[in-house]
């Protein structure tokens, strides 16, 4: 990458993180428009999840198609408009989404809303992918993890304050009575998406007209044309998916015509079928191109080296449980066992997940600082408990409960163990990180209640550290393929789009307390992951725990 002259360009920065919040914001602003979408469209659990399919299917699709326009003409486009432009038409693209909405949701039809959300979602692609290099390209190449560090800290902080702001605007108040929640007005969501549209545009002016360098890259596109079928593939496999469901659903009332006693919501299983042969197909198709890699790596590229798709399958399963655990949320916190709140009453526990990822994020990013090992050590019991004390604050100041949230500290301080027993190694933390999501899911399965709640909640402190981790151990030993490796491996922001549906639908087949089986087995594939890996890089003699691993 050319690197700019060491200049100031603390305000292009700071323009830049904002590009960062609202990808939080609105992602995890989802956790309240998912159940409130449920009520109003009168949803089941699975197709109110079909709001995660849309917006991370986009990040799929988008990344897709830059990786092959980019080998098709033999150059990366993104480098070719510059990291600045590409953030730029991102924004446009979203704010024609969020304009889009509007009509979307005036029409009642939730396809359209879907659709919409599509279209934010691309824009974020085409953000996304341009802004990382760009935050690293800011200054000193020796202090790019530190702005990254920082971006993603201003990420986190949108994903707790999200929620809160968006129960705000749709209901007029964090603690509305039931009635209330039912007869929010369709025009509260107008307004919403017309804020964010117009927020998306002025950031998109920022952009253009502030002095910001040129940022471009040297590395060409390596020509992988195995690597492309396989990717060709999995898209393949979706859509055939997605077409022989929609051929299915008019059929289904007949399926059951021997039985017409069966309850309605058992009609859906085809969808719950047709899910899981979706994961089991992008599983399937990864690893025997791995196989296939192995015995010829021809044509390869970045896919001829397991620990990359070892790590892909570990992406699309990390973003799937990530979304999926607050995805469900609302619907968990309707049942009387949970506390039988409404759409309403939940903000301060969807923020209390989001900022449990920025309570972890604050702790990683404290070792990309230069600080004395004591100090650190401080810091690492002191951050955590800051960033707490801010989720608590943002909630009191929004008029939400927080007493009932002070035994989440508990929580907190079996992460700061987690992260001392580690030692910043990022197999060991991960596999440690996988076996306490699966102990913590349990716990949520095996119980009601509050403890029931905070072990769920808690998947968010499991997650919060699991993405550099994943990242950094299935890019290592790639050389020259590190740039390919690291695309293939945000195409597998897939999973948020696939695995919580595949929950919402079991949630429908059985219950919504049940369908935590799925974040169980996807823990279980992560700490499988963190050891599988290990061995793969041990084979090829690399030291991989000297890794360095920082916040996102």
């Amino acid at each position: 990458m050319k690197q700019i002259e060491q200049k100031n360009y603390g305000s292009a920065l700071y323009t830049l993180v904002m590009v960062f919040f609202f990808w939080g914001f609105l992602g995890a602003s989802n956790g309240i428009f998912i159940p409130f979408c449920k009520t109003h469209f009168h949803l089941t659990q699975f197709e109110s999840q079909l709001v995660d399919s849309a917006f991370y299917g986009a990040y799929f699709i988008g990344s897709l198609i830059l990786y092959l326009i980019s080998t098709g003409v033999g150059y990366d486009i993104l480098n070719k408009i510059g990291f600045k432009n590409g953030i730029v038409y991102g924004l446009i693209v979203s704010v024609v989404g969020a304009f889009c909405m509007i009509p979307a949701v005036n029409s009642g039809e939730y396809m359209l809303i879907l659709g919409a959300f599509f279209v934010i979602a691309l824009g974020f692609s085409l953000q996304q992918t341009a802004a990382n290099p760009f935050a690293i390209a800011l200054g000193d190449p020796a202090t790019g993890a530190h702005r990254l560090s920082l971006a993603g800290g201003v990420n986190s902080f949108g994903t707790m304050v999200g929620p809160i702001i968006v129960t705000l605007v749709l209901f007029g108040t964090v603690a509305t009575t039931h009635d209330q929640v039912i007869n929010a007005s369709i025009g509260s969501i107008n307004s919403l998406y017309m804020i964010l549209g117009g927020v998306f545009l002025l950031v998109a002016g920022i952009f253009a007209v502030a002095k910001m360098p040129r940022v471009t890259s040297d590395e060409g596109c390596e020509k992988s044309g195995n690597a492309t079928k396989t990717m060709l593939m999995i898209t393949g496999a979706i859509i055939g998916l997605i077409t022989i469901n929609f051929l299915l659903v008019p059929l289904e009332p007949y399926l059951f015509i021997l039985n017409e006693s069966l309850p309605d919501f058992l009609k859906s299983y085809s969808t719950i079928i047709l899910l899981t042969v979706a994961v089991i197909s992008i599983v399937g198709i990864l690893l025997s191109a791995n196989k296939s890699a192995q015995k010829n790596s021809a044509g390869w590229g970045a896919m001829k080296y397991p620990q990359l798709v070892w790590g892909m399958i570990a992406i699309f399963v990390y973003v799937g449980v990530e979304v999926a655990i607050q995805s469900n949320m609302g619907a968990l916190l309707k049942t009387p066992q949970f506390g039988g709140l409404d759409e309403s009453q939940i903000s301060h526990f969807i923020s209390l997940y989001w900022g449990s990822l920025m309570i972890g994020r604050w702790t990683s990013a404290i070792t990309v600082f230069n600080v004395k090992k004591s100090t650190r050590t401080v810091l690492t019991v002191v951050v955590p408990f800051l960033a707490f004390g801010v989720i608590l604050a943002a909630n009191w100041l929004s008029g939400n409960k927080v007493s009932d949230m002070y035994m989440y500290a508990i929580c907190i301080i079996v992460l700061i163990a987690a992260n001392f027993w580690a030692q910043q190694k990022p197999a060991k933390l991960l596999m440690i990180l996988g076996g306490l999501g699966v102990l913590a899911m349990t716990i949520g399965l095996l119980s009601t209640g509050t403890i029931g709640l905070f072990a769920f909640i808690s998947g968010g402190l499991v997650c919060s550290i699991m993405w550099p981790c994943i990242f950094a151990l299935s890019i290592t030993g790639l050389g020259k393929f590190t740039s390919q490796g690291s695309a293939f491996l945000i195409m597998m922001i897939l999973g948020g789009g696939i695995i919580p549906p595949l929950q919402g639908g079991f949630a429908d087949l059985t219950d919504i307390h049940s369908s935590y089986i799925i974040p169980v087995l996807c823990f279980a594939y992560l700490a499988f992951f963190a050891w599988k890996v290990g061995h793969v890089l041990k084979k090829q003699n690399l030291h991989f725990e000297n890794t360095e691993v920082t916040a996102h």
